[in-house]
């Protein structure tokens, strides 16, 4: 089974397809709810409560946090998203 995973970028907009473009994405996601949650305490939805959102960078990064370290998940969340959008190929449209 081959992996058909990319990033394709165009004027309408960016598609995260194939398993590990979603998890890229995903990744992006709780990143950016981590860090709003961090600066104003507010979540960014109902089900991302902050034990959520911790879980949820522990399973990508397959590191334990502490709760309330959240810049620190955030930071974590960063390089991975930068060690695995490397590895996907971006199409342009």
């Amino acid at each position: 089974m081959s992996d058909e995973s990319y990033i394709s970028k165009g004027p309408g907009g960016m598609t995260f397809a194939g398993p590990r473009g979603v998890a890229l994405y995903r990744a992006t996601v709780i990143k950016h709810a981590l860090l709003f949650y961090d600066r104003t305490g507010m979540k960014v939805n109902k089900a991302y409560t902050p034990k959520n959102m911790m879980k949820a960078a522990s399973e990508i990064t397959g590191h334990t946090y502490k709760p309330r370290e959240y810049l620190k998940a955030a930071d974590d969340l960063g390089r991975w998203i930068i060690e695995q959008s490397q590895t996907i190929p971006v199409v342009r449209q």
